[in-house]
This record gives structure tokens, C-alpha cells and sequence, in this order.
């Protein structure tokens, strides 16, 4: 998959998710291409303030100067042109982050390139370009604004829903069908069958092989799983991530209860969660990517 960056984690991300261009996008939306274009020159040496995915990229990129090699890969992936980008690279160097590659995509969706620079996950505030990315295989999500950021700390800490993010939307849709009682038949049948893969299975995979490179006390990098699953559902969960050799440190089994008030304890940096109804009450208190991806996000018949 990562042609080639090696082994390293790669993360591909919007100048909009990276920085704060709510003027600028305001100009384009409202007066068109070419005055966000004058715009975005005449205010090229403008520092860019930081966007709801800027704490998680400057603790990934952190994880290569903790290693003392380079790890991680960030690559900025942008509708703009190299001409209105060089204000998000002046902002860049500004901010000390180890970004140097980029693709300014003229206003056309960057999905094709992300299989070139063998991205592990996409993030954007581009609903459309999200889809198309988890379309091709790959994790994405959009970034919704005003998630609360947690206070500074070294350690990365990044939540996860299970059902069609982590694994396949097989048993959701046995859920939406059937309900809870045959959700939880089903799953208690199957417990001992895997659960398919979902889009950020990779993702995790590539976290898991970072987590692996500290020794286990002073890992900087903290996963966790929040759920609204339940036992009995909970053992097919715990079988599949063991086949597939990959630690959760924390595991959140809440039957339904509200995820927003674990997400706050657990301190999570951002959270990723596939149904739209979870994601706008946990960007309450955490930074949020929905993942429009399987059957909660397919359009009513």
C-alpha cells in the first residue's frame, strides 16, 4: 500500500482541517474563485490560525521526534491551487510543523492521489471528497467545527466507534432491520465468527505498529474503543481484534448510553464515529470526524 513512504503512517489532510479558513472560504462561497484566489494572495503572509485537526497532527508529527526517525508522514491535500496554498505552507513553517509534501489538486477532488501517496487516512471538511475517499478504500472523515480541544499533553489519544469504522456495518444492519433483540441474537450466534474489516482498520493497524516501537510505560499514543454495543455482543468484538493482533487500550461496551460524557473522561483528542446523530453531541466536548460510511449513511428508499 505505501509505495512510497516505506512503513511510515500516513496521514493526508485538507488545508481547511489543518487551519481556520472560515474568511477565506466565506469569500469564495460568497464572491467566487478567482477573489478567494486575490484574497488568499494579498493575505498570503497572514498567519493561518489552527483548525479543529491541528492538535492531532502536532502530536503525530511529535511521535517522529520522540522516535528520532520519521515515522509519521503528513501530506497536505488541497482543492487549492500551488498559488492560494502558499499560505497554508507559509503557515506551516510558521507553526515549526514537519509538513514538505503536498498536492494542490486545482479545485478537482484529491481521492486519486491518495493511493499514490499510500494514505492510511484522509481528513477534510469536504463531505463529498470524504465519501469518495472511503469509496476507494481508504479511512476518512470530515472534521466538524467546533469540537472542544482538550488541554495540552504529549500523549495522543484517539477514540474510535466499532461498527462500520473499525469493522464491517454487518451487524448494524442486522441491527436497523431486526432490532436490538435480533442484533444481539445474531452477534451472540456469530461471536466466535470474525467481524469484517472496516475503513479504519488500516488506520488502527498503522497505530498499533507505532504504539509497538515504545516500551508499553511510556507509550505517547493511547487507543480506545467506544461502543454502543453490549453484552452479549462484546465477544465477537474482543475475538476479532484478537485475531487481527491489535491492542485497544481501552474498551467501552455502553449498551446504548450516551458516548459523550467517556469520551470527555478518556481525554480523547478526536473522536470517529460513522452516525451523524453521535458525532454532533460529541464534538460537544471532543474534536469529531463523522464517517459516512455504511448503512446509517445510505440515502432513505
Amino acid at each position: 500500500m505505501n509505495r512510497g513512504l516505506g512503513d511510515k503512517l500516513v496521514l493526508a489532510i485538507s488545508s481547511r482541517a489543518l487551519f481556520d479558513l472560515r474568511a477565506s472560504h466565506q469569500v469564495y462561497e460568497s464572491q467566487g474563485v478567482e477573489a478567494y484566489r486575490q484574497y488568499q494572495i494579498e493575505h498570503e503572509d497572514e498567519i493561518l490560525a489552527p483548525g479543529d485537526a491541528f492538535p492531532l497532527v502536532e502530536k503525530l508529527l511529535e511521535i517522529n521526534t520522540t522516535l528520532k526517525q520519521q515515522r509519521v508522514e503528513v501530506i497536505l491535500v488541497s482543492r487549492n491551487s500551488a498559488d492560494t496554498g502558499l499560505r497554508a505552507f507559509n503557515s506551516i513553517q510558521h507553526y515549526g510543523l514537519g509538513i514538505s509534501r503536498a498536492a494542490f489538486v486545482g479545485g478537482r477532488s484529491p481521492d486519486p492521489y491518495l493511493a499514490a501517496f499510500g494514505c492510511h487516512l484522509f481528513l477534510s471538511t469536504h463531505a463529498e471528497d470524504v465519501r469518495s475517499a472511503l469509496r476507494s478504500g481508504f479511512g476518512a472523515a470530515t472534521i466538524l467545527s467546533g469540537g472542544a480541544r482538550r488541554a495540552a499533553s504529549n500523549e495522543l489519544r484517539i477514540a474510535f466507534d466499532g461498527d462500520a469504522v473499525l469493522f464491517s456495518d454487518e451487524s448494524e444492519r442486522v441491527y436497523q432491520q431486526g432490532g436490538l433483540e435480533a442484533f444481539q441474537s445474531h452477534e451472540r450466534e456469530s461471536a466466535r465468527e470474525l467481524l469484517g474489516g472496516g475503513p479504519f482498520k488500516p488506520f488502527l493497524a498503522a497505530l498499533h505498529r507505532l504504539q509497538q516501537e515504545f516500551a508499553e510505560e511510556a507509550c505517547p499514543i493511547r487507543t480506545a474503543l467506544v461502543t454502543a454495543r453490549s453484552a452479549p455482543a462484546h465477544e465477537r468484538v474482543i475475538r476479532t481484534l484478537r485475531e487481527w493482533n491489535i491492542r485497544l487500550d481501552e474498551s467501552f461496551f455502553l449498551g446504548g448510553l450516551e458516548k459523550a460524557a467517556i469520551l470527555e473522561t478518556f481525554g480523547a483528542d478526536v473522536f470517529f464515529d460513522d452516525q451523524a446523530g453521535h458525532c454532533e453531541k460529541a464534538r460537544e466536548v471532543v474534536a469529531t470526524g463523522h464517517v459516512p460510511h455504511g448503512v446509517s449513511n445510505e440515502p432513505l428508499l
